[in-house]
């Protein structure tokens, strides 16, 4: 996932992508009146999942929705997209489900232009959201008792890019808000960041990194976030499934188990572990088979 990025992306995308998709021309129909290309309107078992680029836990979700749905017989298509084409898609019924909708912050001009052609189906995740974090073991626990403990840190605050939302609010909110100018807050990249925090955790070092939930670093590393008491990086978000409208009629059983459908912190760090970490993002069918050996109980629970 790459979280940072969105919400500086997301308003001017929306407005491109509405122009590039009307210029593409209506969906072919059946006699019938059902759409050729994947919408809800089909009476197959065919199910188009639209994944927003780049954004880790929705693609990890949706392979591991590929595999729930395939293993309960139906066909199912992933196309991955920016978020502003997935969401006109999903609108037009080009696709059929999308399962990382953040809301009530991250993905609201969506919802205003287009909420009334789509459906929520569920909420998997409830704690989406910006954060400084440290080693597991620092002796603080708080934002608010960072500056005073800064050369603890080597003084210094380990960011990602320049242009990236988590990077504007750390300048703009919690620095100031925290009396953090004195610190050192390095801008390079997430890479960076990252190796930044797997040296400080090999060589037993403390360490303070802009971070942001859902990411696989929680499950690699034995890291904590800070506690935000003034809320300067913002509220959390909900990560939610949306479907095209009349997805849930059209397809009662899958809608069902979409509504049960829910991933706690430990389920969804140790899948992007696997698949972006340990795999590389090389083979996400063998890292969703990997992870569900080590949960083995987990889909019945949904569709059982």
């Amino acid at each position: 996932m790459k979280l940072p990025m969105r919400r500086a992306a997301a308003i001017a995308t929306a407005a491109a992508v509405a122009v590039t998709l009307a210029a593409c021309g209506p969906s072919e129909t059946t006699d019938a009146g059902a759409a050729t290309g994947g919408g809800a309107a089909e009476d197959d078992k065919t199910i188009t999942i639209g994944v927003h680029s780049g954004w880790d836990e929705g693609i990890a979700v949706s392979h591991l929705w590929q595999r729930i749905l395939e293993d309960e017989g139906y066909d199912v298509e992933l196309e991955t997209a920016d978020a502003g084409v997935v969401f006109t898609g999903l609108a037009e019924g080009d696709y059929d489900l999308n399962f990382d909708t953040w809301l009530p912050l991250t993905h609201a001009s969506y919802m205003d232009e287009y909420g009334d052609k789509l459906e929520e189906l569920g909420t998997w995740y409830d704690d989406a959201k910006l954060t400084i974090a440290v080693n597991e073991d620092a002796p603080i626990d708080s934002l608010a008792e960072l500056a005073d403990n800064a050369d603890l840190f080597g003084n210094k605050l380990v960011g990602i890019e320049a242009g990236a939302g988590l990077t504007k609010t750390t300048q703009e909110q919690a620095i100031p808000t925290y009396g953090l100018e004195k610190m050192e807050y390095l801008i390079s990249s997430t890479p960076a960041m990252l190796a930044e925090l797997d040296g400080a955790t090999k060589a037993g070092n403390n360490v303070a990194v802009t971070l942001w939930r859902p990411h696989w670093a929680y499950d690699a590393y034995p890291i904590k976030d800070l506690e935000d008491p003034e809320g300067a990086m913002g509220a959390a978000e909900e990560i939610k499934t949306m479907g095209t409208k009349g997805f849930a009629e059209a397809n009662p059983d899958v809608a069902g188990w979409i509504k049960k459908f829910t991933l706690t912190d430990e389920q969804l760090f140790s899948l992007e572990n696997i698949m972006f970490n340990e795999m590389d993002g090389k083979d996400n069918d063998a890292a969703v088979d990997q992870w569900l050996e080590e949960n083995p109980y987990f889909v019945a629970g949904i569709t059982g």
